[in-house]
């Protein structure tokens, strides 16, 4: 039997899912391995065979460089006792039906994906009582099936929901070495993450920049686009401060580049939607002007040109 999501760190091992095992997931899926949990990851077919036949073998500057073993299948088919979620926000209606409602058992969901919007979708398919809200910083990116280059020297996760039921799993994750919060305010701890992420998104994306050609060659840009975001951040509730952000950004180092940039270089499918379009969204709600944020998207939208 499982043991319950009480609020004491669990006595023994856990058996926790992870949907999406790429930079993000598959960093998690084998810290926790390492950590001597039994970790299922949760993939299509080819990643699924890749994992079973080689684990995921990291690279990190924090957690060292290592490989471990776990398990993998295109379907979750047993209960847990904590599901991540950490797929694109592109693929996650997909991605969902992976994991059937009612297989989870007493699990927490954990969706660590870019934006805002996501967890009242996830609510939906699972029960309101069975999601939690988190966000992760980290530069974590899957360069290949199984393989993960971990870029920064810091994993850290802030968790928003009832304490009780969050504080196990905080304590695992912790243990596992991944710096964990548990706070009361899921607007904050979401709204905390989009204020910063979307500038840095946004305009590293549009001009194919790294973050410190934009700090000195787009800052005009950058400091209207963290006024806007703040604004809209402040009209939801949730205090902002440009100038910590603009702070943060002048310590990134130079060559520091977003997911999305990641994913417009590979010719993925971009997270605009999420994390711009979830920004637009929420102006308009509120009758904030974000003149900035607005063609940043459109052009976007229409292709990401590098110059102009």
């Amino acid at each position: 039997m499982l043991s319950s999501l009480s609020g004491e760190a669990s006595p023994r091992p856990w058996t926790v899912s992870v949907l999406g095992p790429g930079g993000v997931g598959g960093l998690l899926a084998a810290v926790l391995s390492r950590a001597g949990h039994r970790v299922i990851c949760v993939a299509g077919e080819a990643t699924t065979q890749t994992l079973r036949g080689n684990g995921i073998q990291v690279r990190s500057g924090q957690f060292g460089d290592f490989s471990v073993k776990v398990e993998a299948d295109t379907e979750l088919r047993e209960p847990v006792d904590l599901c991540l979620v950490a797929v694109k926000h592109t693929a996650l209606d997909a991605a969902l039906e992976r994991v059937p409602p009612g297989v989870l058992g007493d699990a927490l969901v954990l969706p660590l994906l870019n934006g805002i919007e996501h967890p009242d979708a996830l609510r939906g398919r699972y029960g309101a009582d069975r999601v939690a809200a988190g966000v992760i910083r980290v530069e974590s990116t899957r360069t290949a099936p199984g393989v993960i280059e971990h870029g920064s020297r810091f994993t850290e996760l802030d968790l928003a929901g009832a304490s009780g039921r969050l504080a196990a799993s905080a304590a695992v994750l912790e243990a596992a070495g991944v710096t964990t919060r548990v706070l009361e305010d899921e607007r904050a701890v979401l709204w905390a993450k989009l204020v910063f992420l979307a500038p840095f998104a946004l305009l590293t994306t549009r001009y194919r920049l790294a973050i410190g050609e934009v700090r000195t060659e787009r800052r005009e840009e950058l400091v209207a686009l963290v006024a806007e975001a703040a604004a809209v951040s402040r009209a939801c509730g949730v205090p902002a401060d440009p100038a910590q952000s603009l702070a943060r950004y002048d310590s990134f180092p130079a060559g520091g580049k977003s997911s999305m940039l990641r994913d417009a270089e590979a010719g993925r499918p971009l997270e605009l939607d999420a994390i711009g379009g979830a920004l637009l969204r929420a102006a308009g709600r509120h009758g904030v002007p974000v003149p900035v944020a607005t063609r940043l998207v459109a052009e976007l939208t229409t292709g990401w040109p590098t110059t102009g």
